[in-house]
């Protein structure tokens, strides 16, 4: 009978070598192929010290090329030695089910196909941000949106809550072909957030350490002045509230009076 075919998708956290956990690090030292989505050839090399059947994912990335028909290779990709009967394992920078929608993919097509898949989670961009910022998204709540998507669909901000705005350096593509987008379209998403947050509202460029020796970004500046920051792919806006909470009096009220039903009976 042949070997049946699997697939981790599995999370190597931000930093190199120092967010992976023991069950991500088994899955990669016994695959029998390991896919690598990282950008930074160190990370590749440090793959291949736990297994040196390493293949990088990176080349089907072009200037110009969908990033949705590069997802689509990468599953395939991925697949295709899982319906040869290898057990494979995907290494993601971070989380994998985080801003990564070849894990997911690849993932529900195994399945699909009946072969065994999971995830395994990492440390991400989110959770270092908490810690960098010293944000508790307990504290007032948190709202997360991906920069684009708030911008082409209608959504509710909460002013009173943080706002944490993801790949802002792309604000504004509609292709899925760029790695970068221009001033005019962070001032339309400017404009857009002026509706909720005052210009002067200090708002955080945020970007997670990724090597021992370097330090988060953590830049301060106006929310008028976005247009003009110098932004990666990997930069995240994090605006913290404008306005205190309101209390829901009559919310209260009502939990009060229910309160008071319970004790009776």
């Amino acid at each position: 009978m042949d070997k049946p075919g699997s697939l981790a998708c599995v999370g190597l956290g931000m930093m190199l070598g120092a967010h992976i956990s023991p069950r991500s690090r088994s899955h990669i030292e016994q695959a029998d192929v390991v896919f690598a989505a990282v950008s930074d050839p160190l990370v590749e090399l440090w793959l291949q010290q736990m297994n040196p059947a390493v293949r990088s994912l990176q080349p089907l990335y072009a200037e110009g090329k969908s990033r949705h028909d590069t997802y689509r290779e990468m599953v395939e990709t991925m697949l295709a030695e899982v319906r040869a009967g290898k057990t494979v394992c995907g290494a993601f920078y971070g989380h994998p089910g985080v801003f990564a929608q070849a894990p997911h993919k690849a993932i529900e097509q195994a399945r699909a196909e009946g072969h065994a898949a999971h995830m395994e989670p990492g440390i991400s961009a989110e959770d270092c941000l908490y810690a960098d910022l010293g944000i508790d998204p307990g504290l007032v709540g948190c709202q997360h949106f991906e920069a684009s998507q708030l911008m082409f669909y209608r959504r509710r901000l909460d002013p009173s809550a943080f706002l944490v705005l993801w790949q802002v350096g792309i604000a504004g593509d509609r292709s899925f072909r760029r790695f970068a987008t221009e001033p005019a379209y962070r001032q339309l998403l400017v404009e857009l957030l002026a509706e909720d947050y005052p210009l002067d509202h200090p708002c955080t460029v945020y970007e997670a350490a990724t090597l021992p020796i370097n330090a988060p970004r953590r830049d301060v500046i106006a929310l008028r002045d976005l247009p003009d920051t110098p932004l990666r792919l990997q930069s995240t806006l994090v605006l913290p509230p404008a306005v205190p909470l309101q209390r829901n009096g009559g919310m209260i009220e009502r939990i009060a009076a229910l309160e008071a039903r319970l004790a009776t009976v």
